[in-house]
């Protein structure tokens, strides 16, 4: 299976932006519900806080599936390589081509 992700993810920015946005409507819905209670309507109570419950569930609920997907791209981002196994030899190779060119400079060894 392959996964690819596109530049198209929000930002930490955008996403703090929309959360904010989604607090700015509750706060709204709250207002409108004190004002109606104020009035005597009492019936708006309960629609409130089905909304707010709801809003409060799909912000944890999207902050949540965000972590998993940050998470996954941490595990793409560290199997670079053959299947994200360390190559030894090809490592131990490298060590000795730069020790060597130390000795051509006469950097000591």
């Amino acid at each position: 299976m392959t996964v690819r992700f596109t530049g198209d993810a929000p930002t930490a920015e955008e996403l703090l932006g929309a959360t904010e946005t989604f607090y700015e409507l509750t706060v709204m819905e709250l207002q409108r519900t004190i004002s109606a209670i104020r009035a005597g309507e009492f019936n708006e109570v309960k629609a409130a806080q089905t909304a707010i419950r709801d809003l409060r569930a799909t912000a944890v609920q999207v902050l949540e599936e965000r972590g998993k997907v940050d998470k996954l791209r941490k595990q793409i981002a560290g199997h670079v390589g053959a299947g994200g196994a360390l190559d030894l030899d090809e490592a131990r190779a490298e060590i000795g081509r730069r020790l060597a060119c130390l000795r051509d400079a006469g950097g000591g060894g």
